[in-house]
């Protein structure tokens, strides 16, 4: 899986890790089971701290999408994703508010909105072969 982190942006880079490891996995480019790189390896590989990497991959622990062992390293975890909760949904409708309040203040109508949801949610889950083909 390719990082990719946006060095200017304005969302911290432990975020933007968080992220994309999160939608490796929604993707399926990250499977269930699968080592990711050492904190001292992945902070060299893409030339951030290592307390940014370390960071990262304590809110994914945290939150239950990766395990760390000791002799196996880190890895997604092999028995599946976190299930959505109502702590889930609550922390969910408080992150998206806020987004969907600004796309009605720039005049965006439901539909809209809609559709945009959907096409990140099939950009996620699209297959490498769907996107090449498409």
């Amino acid at each position: 899986m390719i990082i990719e982190l946006d060095m200017q942006s304005d969302v911290p880079i432990y975020t933007q890790l968080v992220n994309q490891i999160i939608e490796g996995i929604a993707s399926g480019r990250l499977k269930l089971g699968e080592p990711l790189p050492s904190v001292r390896s992945l902070a060299s590989d893409i030339g951030i701290n290592l307390h940014t990497v370390n960071k990262a991959y304590t809110l994914l622990k945290q939150d239950g999408y990766i395990q760390v062992h000791r002799q196996r390293g880190v890895v997604v975890d092999p028995d599946g994703m976190p299930p959505v909760t109502e702590e889930f949904m609550a922390k969910q409708h408080s992150q998206l508010k806020p987004i969907v309040a600004e796309a009605i203040c720039r005049g965006m109508d439901k539909q809209q909105l809609m559709d945009l949801v959907e096409r990140i949610h099939q950009e996620i889950t699209e297959t490498d072969n769907e996107k090449e083909n498409a």
